[in-house]
């Protein structure tokens, strides 16, 4: 685990919680755990392959007032997801929110993809989510908490170049309301479908997106957080919901 430090006294909306984000060391999952913190939460991150950013978003979460943590997790193995929610539970003495963020993305053509490229599709947008939350519901059970999953855009709409990332996260939509059906009424759960989201560098190739959606614009990691903070401060009478971030996109 990477570094914790102790945060002071806040008035803000979730001061007190305890968050865990998955696979937020960088990008969207880096937006949704500094707004978090912003809005005065203990937040702890996970991260497999990105060591250097981790320690940098903790480094942010402490420079706000909260206490940060992070976490080495392999969510697709069991064992590994074991293992970071007893360290992370065991810091903060459990757990009031979770956001399962962590997820894979790939194009390749539907003819052309390997069982392998399938099952490691799955293993994290799927079998991943549901060891986390699996994991942590004795905790979020205790705290009456909430469990918000990233989903897609592409969970609702076919893209032709993304068969597996698709069928992945309309599974994960499906696992969402199933989750908030068996686990009700102690936990609320609800899921945030992002559409064309956008970050640092624009690629040229993602502008034609604009055109297409209504509100003229691609999203920032921003507005994804800001539908994850929602979820986490709406009523928990608010429960197998989906919620698109994407402009109106999914009209087009």
């Amino acid at each position: 685990m990477i570094g914790v430090a102790a945060g002071s006294p806040s008035t803000k909306s979730l001061s007190g919680k305890r968050v865990l984000v998955t696979g937020a060391a960088r990008r969207i999952g880096r937006s949704i755990a500094l707004a978090f913190a912003d809005a005065g939460a203990d937040v702890a991150i996970t991260y497999r392959g990105s060591e250097a950013e981790a320690t940098a978003t903790v480094e942010d979460l402490r420079q706000r007032g909260v206490r940060g943590i992070a976490s080495y997790c392999d969510v697709s193995r069991e064992e590994s997801v074991r293992e970071m929610m007893a360290a992370v539970a065991g810091e903060f003495g459990g757990l009031d929110i979770l956001v399962n963020n962590a997820g894979a993305f790939e194009t390749a053509a539907l003819e052309e993809l390997s069982v392998e490229q399938w099952d490691a599709m799955f293993s994290t947008n799927t079998r991943g989510p549901f060891l986390v939350a699996k994991a942590a519901h004795s905790h979020l059970k205790q705290a009456q908490g909430r469990i918000i999953n990233i989903g897609s855009l592409g969970g609702l709409h076919p893209w032709a170049t993304h068969a597996h990332y698709c069928t992945s996260k309309a599974a994960l939509h499906m696992l969402s309301q199933t989750m908030a059906k068996a686990w009700a009424p102690e936990i609320a759960v609800n899921c945030v479908a992002p559409g064309m989201i956008v970050w640092g560098t624009v690629n040229p190739a993602y502008e034609h997106f604009v055109e297409k959606t209504p509100m003229r614009r691609n999203g920032s990691a921003e507005d994804v957080a800001a539908a994850v903070l929602f979820f986490a401060t709406a009523p928990s009478f608010i429960t197998g919901q989906l919620l698109a971030v994407d402009g109106g996109l999914g009209l087009a």
